[in-house]
């Protein structure tokens, strides 16, 4: 398996798993913030840790974008 499909099933299995523990936000939402994370971790020398940063990272975007926006 190449480097890029074994990124593909990364990405896609990623998607999934927050889907299921997120299903009140938009897929297109969750597949957009896993998407930036890969794009944020792609270039990682030790990849074995890169589904679980992509994951976490991913959280992080869409807590973000569930939060409402408070003015100062």
């Amino acid at each position: 398996m190449t480097a890029e499909s074994e990124d593909a099933l990364t990405i896609r299995t990623v998607t999934e798993r927050l889907i299921k523990a997120h299903p009140q936000c938009d897929a297109h939402l969750v597949h957009s913030s896993v998407q930036t994370a890969y794009e944020e971790l792609r270039y990682a020398r030790v990849r074995t840790y890169l589904p679980v940063l992509m994951e976490r990272r991913a959280r992080d975007l869409l807590l973000s974008d569930q939060q409402p926006e408070h003015p100062i």
